[in-house]
């Protein structure tokens, strides 16, 4: 596929460029839950009372209703501008905003959405539990029907920044175990109710990015049910089809952008026999394959983008870039690592190679094991037995 950038989209990026430029955060995100939560909602805000946040969203819930083209424009300009990709919003504009907006009702879109852009709303996702992960029909968290509400009892581990977000898109078993993805529902949670219980876990890199989560008779509106009772694994579907497509373009253009300064850095770097890194025809090769392999992965996005303008619906296609851009990510940082050597081994600082590798480590885990992709993309697209 040939991409080629109209005259309207280079206008559009020489905007978006100069606007970055200029509003950007200028200090770095701070290590506190506190500053954390106070550094992200005013960054949300900022890129909204500029103009630029839902960029692809309907006009109608706050967007500006521009092309799939012009998202992945943002995108490749804000990863070039070394702007946080990943803040405790993401999930908010990438899977819980769009599932909305595909499969919310219209006083759910009209409540959650504008909320989301302003930056008055993070969200999380309430799907993995300690015995449901890959094979999330199997998940137990339950909840029955009590009136007007839905009573929700069990655990969620895995939760990615549960403790900074105000709503959770939740999974929870409404019918019998036996019904595995037949009998879930997906439902809007609001993290302050009472009976939740929030723990972050340390992870590796030292820091807290997930969480377990605990419900202990938790009552629900029913109103925030998406989709309906026991519909819950198609509107699940729905969010992974955003998380496996168009919610990765953001991390794979700053991905391209960390090849690029990796490149750089071999380039402009002596090693131990005093000349260039990239003198090193094994490191030469590494990079090269790196750099090819993203070219790859923007072939794949072009196509994605092609697709939704032309009404196209992808579905499980949106596999195919989601399982070499999470194994790419583990393989740049290990190189990364070997380039930079013992120098770099510090946790100190959000943002350094270190803390990269130590992050990539759930890159094949999150929105699905490499092993459950690759079975999708063998069975829905190839054809292939079970």
């Amino acid at each position: 596929m040939h991409y080629l950038e109209s005259k309207e989209d280079r206008r559009f990026r020489e905007e978006v460029r100069d606007w970055l430029r200029a509003n950007k955060p200028k200090e770095a995100r701070p290590d506190t839950i506190a500053g954390q939560v106070a550094y992200d909602r005013a960054w949300q805000r900022t890129q909204y009372e500029g103009g630029w946040a839902g960029i692809s969203w309907p006009k109608k819930y706050g967007g500006r209703g521009l092309k799939p083209s012009q998202q992945l424009i943002w995108c490749e300009e804000y990863s070039a501008a070394h702007c946080l990709v990943h803040d405790s919003y993401w999930l908010a504009l990438n899977h819980a905003g769009p599932t909305l907006v595909a499969r919310g009702t219209e006083e759910q879109k009209a409540i959650h959405l504008p909320r989301i852009l302003k930056g008055e709303a993070a969200w999380c996702q309430g799907f993995s539990e300690p015995n449901a992960g890959s094979d999330l029909a199997s998940l137990r968290t339950r909840g029955v029907v009590d009136g007007d509400h839905l009573v929700v009892n069990g655990q969620k581990i895995w939760t990615t920044f549960a403790h900074l977000s105000d709503y959770q898109e939740l999974l929870v078993r409404t019918g019998p175990s036996e019904g595995r993805h037949r009998c879930l529902t997906w439902v809007i949670c609001d993290m302050r109710l009472p009976g939740i219980e929030v723990r972050p876990i340390k992870a590796l890199d030292g820091h807290y990015h997930n969480c377990e989560v605990f419900y202990d008779n938790v009552r629900i509106p029913l109103a925030n049910v998406v989709g309906g009772i026991d519909n819950g694994w198609s509107v699940a579907m729905t969010t992974f089809g955003f998380e496996r497509g168009p919610a990765a373009f953001g991390g794979v253009c700053d991905l391209e952008v960390l090849v690029e300064d990796l490149i750089r850095y071999a380039r402009e770097t002596s090693g131990s026999d005093s000349r260039a890194i990239v003198e090193d025809t094994m490191i030469a090769s590494r990079l090269g394959l790196a750099r090819a392999q993203m070219q790859s992965l923007r072939s794949l996005m072009y196509m994605m983008i092609a697709a939704d303008e032309s009404g196209t619906e992808l579905g499980a296609e949106g596999s195919i870039l989601h399982l070499p851009y999470s194994e790419l990510e583990q393989a740049l940082t290990r190189l990364a690592i070997d380039i930079l050597g013992p120098g770099t081994l510090s946790r100190d600082r959000p943002g350094s190679w270190v803390y990269r590798y130590f992050m990539a480590f759930s890159a094949t885990l999150a929105g699905g094991t490499s092993e459950i992709l690759r079975n999708v993309i063998g069975e829905r697209l190839l054809g292939l037995p079970r």
